[in-house]
């Protein structure tokens, strides 16, 4: 069965991590996905050298390339569209582009992250006044303002049509602090009241907007940094409490199926609570509860 068949989506930053998972399950559930960022098969993003010199990752694993071709193999149709998502022009051209190509978009997921721009093991665990305002630029310059450009520039689209779904990923543990990490901490809980803001704005024009906080994922990343891969990851011991990235897309796949989704409208939902209210399960069949800070 192919719920999303009629879908057309855009997932911002699905080169890898939770918006390669979103993007290829709701590939697998039928959807048309357009899929953004900056990393391609031909030149892989350039901002990312602070973090790849930790030597975990010789290169930043992934493109939309790749991940449009996953989306087609699992069943739907992957669009792969360079894209910039801290330049507005360039946005602005991508929603032109699947008006013109689409007529229409059913769901925009804000996942683009610029984060590991700046992350170093040795700030972790600082104290706030000890880590760099760096992490500004990358989390909120390229990282809340991509789903502000996003949300402005898709919204007269969603008003026009009178519906559409807005999903964005955050991070949230029932408001507990990100210790460790002030400038993550904001940042993510600035993701969840632009979800609620958004929300707001458009509930007249019957479009919903809502947040959605995946657990502890086993991306690219996390693999490489604890030296295993998907087939062997249950050798750590440490990422027991981990999920796949495509945990989360299975609760963006059904909330996009959810004929009834806007009564969730300005909400924060976990996955692991989606994962019970809605039937679905992780790649390996475990149904992972909410994640909790230690």
């Amino acid at each position: 069965m192919k719920p999303l068949r009629d879908c057309i989506a855009v997932v911002t930053g699905a080169s890898r991590g939770a918006g390669r998972g979103i993007a290829h399950e709701l590939g697998a559930a039928g959807a048309t996905v357009y899929v953004t960022g900056r990393s391609t098969r031909a030149a892989a993003a350039d901002t990312y050298g602070r973090f790849l010199a930790q030597g975990s990752l010789a290169a930043m694993p992934g493109s939309i390339d790749d991940t449009a071709d996953e989306v087609t193999t699992a069943g739907g149709h992957g669009i792969a569209v360079r894209c910039d998502h801290t330049d507005p022009a360039q946005v602005r051209e991508l929603f032109a582009r699947v008006e013109r190509e689409r007529g229409r978009l059913d769901l925009l997921v804000n996942n683009a992250w610029g984060g590991h721009e700046t992350l170093t093991h040795e700030y972790l665990s600082a104290p706030f006044w000890e880590q760099p305002l760096a992490h500004w630029e990358s989390m909120f310059d390229h990282g809340v303002k991509n789903h502000v450009i996003a949300c402005q520039l898709a919204a007269p689209l969603f008003v026009r049509q009178q519906r559409g779904l807005v999903v964005t990923t955050t991070f949230r543990d029932r408001d507990r602090y990100v210790k460790g990490n002030l400038f993550y901490d904001l940042a993510k809980a600035t993701m969840s009241r632009l979800a609620f803001a958004v929300a707001e704005e458009l509930r007249p024009h019957g479009v919903t907007s809502l947040a959605v906080s995946p657990g502890w994922m086993r991306t690219e990343i996390i693999l490489a940094a604890f030296q295993t891969d998907e087939a062997s990851w249950h050798e750590r011991p440490p990422l027991a409490r981990t999920e796949s990235p495509r945990y989360v897309g299975r609760a963006v796949a059904a909330l996009a199926a959810d004929p009834d989704v806007h009564r969730r409208t300005g909400g924060v939902y976990q996955v692991g609570d989606l994962a019970r209210e809605y039937g679905f399960t992780d790649i390996d069949g475990r149904v992972i509860p909410p994640f909790e800070l230690a």
